[in-house]
């Protein structure tokens, strides 16, 4: 995905968007929980069971559960597909900002001044035109809060969060520190909010291996005190409480459970289990404590008396990525323990039993976050509105991240710019036959880009090699037969869909840290 420059992102013809009169109390509060790095096979409603999730769970059976539904390979294509509604196989739809520059405020290399004024003049031009999820709602007279790791990356600042269209905020403005789950500062609202006893750069990021002094460094408590993702449902209860009689649309982009696995402590349900390894137990228990966090705004939703009107959904970024490494057991980089040989993405691929996966956390596809192949990308997906959503209803329809923009709209009668990339699915929502749903869905990797059809056929790219691979799957789940060649005519006609997509450029598909992010900005000397 190469960067452009944001001003000449495609305009023609783009409307200025409006808003019909809206009252806000006809409309149902929502909350929108992100989680980091989850693969759907996390979830025990989805066939996971050594972690149980029955906060989350309930969500599902009370809800809408979607079968089909598509993040991105990674986390800030991701992130930004979400809030604006754009693919991630463009030129130019954003730009993602280098990570790196926060923690230097920490080491008393730069001010927090400097670091936001460096990112600030890097930042091209958002023009008027264009908008974003939350300005969907404010749109609507909604208040919009966003807690955790903020805006899509991998750095922001006060002035992009606000143009973004976020009345509160707190959280990490720099996700390379979200690595970490002890932060010296965190911002809320443009002030830097401090933690005494959080004293690490890195926010107390360790390693992911034991041998290299993981366990160690993992279980100290020195210099860590305070543990972000219990600061971030404090906060989320707050915003709660104080906004109870107002419409509100809260969004928490959670750190959880993306590693390095970082707990303040192993969770009961895992203690006594012989047949995990220390390290399994931590990730299995920041996947837990995710599931608690669901439970407990729950609660709070209907102590508040706010449940019954209050749309959860429950989703995430990518695919399964590996946190829990140890020797002998599983690899990283990613080895086919039978083997002892790397994959070669093209006749080999990950496969949780290949390699040690006791969580199976893609749900037995293929492939993990950064590939283009099914486990990368696929997400869950659960819409909860209690006697307003069917209860314990799948919707195949083959839906993605991009398409929540328009969702959103549709339900509180907002008009968007024209040239969204995302459909509404709201009409499936409420029980009635998809309007227009998306003839394909397009999105890129570290491999390259690839193509979903509504019915079911998958065109990938492997940028290296030149080579292009087919798959019907519907028969094939785990994407073991590639059919290019004897389904040529089908090739041919979806590689021609795929490049235009890409706006005529496959290399936009094909994402790289050289093409795809902006380079660090350069903080000017004193001197």
């Amino acid at each position: 995905m190469g960067i452009r420059n944001f001003n000449i992102i495609v305009l023609s013809g783009l409307l200025l968007w409006s808003c019909k009169t809206v009252e806000p109390e006809q409309h149902p509060n929502v909350i929108l929980i992100y989680a980091d790095d989850l693969g759907r096979g996390l979830l025990s409603h989805e066939g996971q069971e050594i972690i149980l999730t029955p906060h989350i769970d309930k969500l599902a059976d009370a809800g809408i559960r979607f079968e089909n539904v598509y993040g991105c390979m990674f986390c800030a294509p991701s992130r930004a597909s979400l809030q604006t509604g754009y693919h991630d196989c463009h030129g130019n739809k954003w730009e993602i900002s280098r990570a790196g520059l926060y923690a230097d405020i920490t080491r008393g290399k730069y001010t927090r001044e400097q670091v936001e004024n460096a990112y600030d003049q890097q930042a091209s031009t958002v023009p008027d035109e264009e908008v974003f999820l939350a300005e969907v709602f404010r749109k609507a007279g909604y208040v919009t809060a966003q807690v955790g790791k903020l805006d899509w990356g991998f750095a922001t600042t006060h002035k992009q969060l606000k143009r973004h269209g976020w009345d509160y905020y707190y959280g990490y403005y720099d996700h390379q520190r979200c690595h970490g789950f002890y932060p010296p500062f965190l911002f809320e609202n443009g002030e830097m909010v401090m933690f005494e006893g959080n004293t690490r750069a890195d926010c107390g990021k360790t390693a992911e291996w034991d041998k290299d002094g993981g366990y160690d460094d993992r279980w100290s408590k020195e210099r860590k005190k305070t543990y972000s993702q219990n600061l971030f449902l404090e906060k989320m209860i707050d915003f709660l409480r104080t906004n109870k009689d107002s419409s509100f649309f809260l969004y928490h982009p959670t750190q959880l459970p993306h590693g390095p696995s970082a707990i303040p402590e192993i969770h009961p349900d895992f203690k006594n289990n012989s047949e995990l390894t220390e390290i399994e137990k931590t990730y299995a228990s920041m996947v837990k404590l995710l599931d608690d966090h669901v439970g407990i705004i729950v609660e709070e939703l209907k102590a508040l008396g706010l449940y019954e009107n209050t749309i959860i959904v429950f989703s995430s970024d990518n695919g399964h990525e590996i946190y829990y490494p140890s020797e002998g057991k599983i690899h990283k980089p990613m080895l086919n323990m039978q083997t002892g040989e790397h994959f070669d993405n093209i006749d080999t691929k990950y496969y949780s039993d290949l390699v040690g996966d006791v969580f199976d956390g893609n749900d037995g596809m293929a492939g993990m976050k950064r590939d283009n192949w099914e486990g990368g990308v696929r997400v869950p997906l659960i819409y909860h509105w209690p006697g307003k959503l069917q209860g314990g209803k799948t919707i195949h329809t083959r839906v993605t991240n991009y398409d929540m923009i328009n969702t959103f709209a549709e339900l509180l009668n907002i008009d968007l710019p024209e040239g969204k990339d995302g459909v509404s699915y709201y009409p499936e929502l409420i029980g009635k036959e998809a309007s227009k749903p998306h003839e394909f869905i397009v999105f890129a990797s570290f491999h390259g880009p690839a193509l979903v059809t509504q019915d079911g056929w998958k065109l990938r790219y492997f940028g290296t090699k030149d080579i292009y691979q087919l798959y019907y799957l519907p028969d094939d789940y785990r994407e073991e037969r590639d059919l290019a060649e004897e389904h040529s005519e089908v090739l041919e006609r979806l590689k021609k869909e795929l490049i235009e997509a890409c706006d005529g450029d496959i290399k936009n598909g094909w994402f790289s840290y050289q093409t795809g992010i902006l380079e660090m900005p350069e903080i000017a000397s004193d001197d």
